[in-house]
């Protein structure tokens, strides 16, 4: 059985038609349309997946929420004046 990206794609397409949800596609040969997601996806995979070893989906889950929380509520943010996104949200928005 052939369970490829092909047929992952048409089951996803029949999904969201389903559910009228409309999928925005990058074109091909221009990542830099889908720059957050990637950003995103470089540092989880180097901070979270990378530096630690799981012994269960829940070690996965827990490691997440505190990355989470560091990110969003201690890490400095370069493009919202150096502070953290909460404090953001809560002193500027």
């Amino acid at each position: 059985m052939n369970t490829g990206p092909e047929l992952t794609s048409q089951a996803l397409r029949e999904w969201a038609e389903k559910l009228e949800v409309h999928l925005a596609y990058i074109q091909p040969g221009k990542p830099d349309q889908n720059a957050y997601v990637e950003r995103f996806n470089q540092t989880y995979r180097e901070v979270v997946l990378d530096a630690n070893l799981f012994s269960s989906l829940q070690k996965v889950r827990d490691i997440t929420e505190d990355w989470v929380e560091e990110y969003n509520a201690v890490r400095p943010h370069d493009a919202l004046e150096g502070v953290p996104s909460y404090q953001y949200l809560t002193e500027w928005v």
